[in-house]
């Protein structure tokens, strides 16, 4: 199967704590990325909005737009109004050619929030959760009928963070809201990347690649530390530089059939962690453990 590698402005400027890369142009992030060996990058905050002048940036540092994170809201809309909300964003991937459309409920999260710990992530009940499931399929469907595959993105300090709300989320839901598996979210948040893998194979339409460094998070973990003051610990790095197997969980993919991308999010203090230095690292090892698991990688 063919993967094409894609990278996250985020390791370069933070979307959550702008202070965070705030002195790094985008152009110095898309060209260090390109130059790491990434064909691809997703959205952060300092893109143009305009879908003439993103085209001409990217264009320019001769990279492609993988995708771009949504901000659901389905806990306190129904999906009438959340379809609407959504279609700009829908508009603007299909603009650059992009086949995925990266959605998170956010309405009641907790992950921006530097000073709210982990433990007061939010929950939700199974009534709650089979009523959510319904309107995430149907916004599912609305976004696939427009050209791209819907990828919900389980993520620290949201309604969808364990492994137990992983899979009452995929139970909620129909095999049109497709699943990204992110192994650093996945890691950080108690479960499998490896058991989601297998379990959900048939339903993952995006990955996202981050290592989790098993002492920071161990630290998290014991001084319920807020996601955000976690990230800015060095929770996350990238792939080889951490606790995650990535062979295994890739070559189940490989074997699933998975196209499409392979994403390197690794957000870190670009003041601690080089960007240039951390992206060249992270892509080198994902291409490595993505040819050992039988992907051919194209670019």
């Amino acid at each position: 199967m063919s993967i094409r590698l894609g990278t996250n402005p985020i390791a370069w400027s933070n979307d959550d704590v702008r202070t965070l890369g705030a002195h790094i142009p985008l152009e110095q992030c898309l060209s260090e990325a390109r130059k790491a060996g990434f064909t691809g990058i997703e959205l952060g905050h300092k893109f143009p909005t305009d879908n003439a002048a993103l085209t001409k940036i990217l264009g320019a540092h001769d990279i492609s737009l993988v995708s771009g994170w949504y901000s659901g809201s389905l806990l306190v809309q129904d999906a009438a109004a959340e379809k609407k909300a959504i279609q700009s964003h829908i508009d603007r991937l299909n603009s650059q050619g992009c086949s995925v459309l990266i959605f998170a409920e956010t309405s009641n999260a907790i992950h921006g929030d530097i000073t709210a710990p982990l433990s007061k992530s939010p929950v939700i009940s199974a009534d709650e959760m089979k009523r959510f499931g319904e309107r995430v399929t149907e916004v599912a469907a609305y976004v696939n009928s427009q050209g791209l595959k819907f990828a919900y993105h389980h993520h620290m300090g949201t309604i969808v963070e364990s492994g137990a709300e992983i899979d009452a989320y995929m139970a909620a839901t129909g095999p049109e809201a497709g699943l990204l598996l992110d192994t650093g979210h996945a890691t950080f948040g108690g479960a499998d990347p490896l058991a989601l893998a297998k379990r959900y194979k048939d339903r993952i339409t995006h990955i996202h690649c981050k290592d989790v460094r098993k002492d920071v998070m161990a630290k998290a973990r014991d001084q319920d530390l807020s996601f955000l003051k976690a990230v800015i610990a060095g929770v996350f790095t990238v792939p080889g530089d951490g606790m995650v197997d990535y062979v295994p969980v890739l070559k189940v993919a490989a074997d699933a059939g998975y196209e499409g991308w392979l994403v390197v999010e690794a957000e870190q203090d670009p003041e601690i962690a080089n960007p240039l230095k951390y992206a060249t690292m992270g892509h080198d090892n994902l291409a490595r453990f993505a040819r050992e698991a039988g992907f051919t990688v194209v670019g």
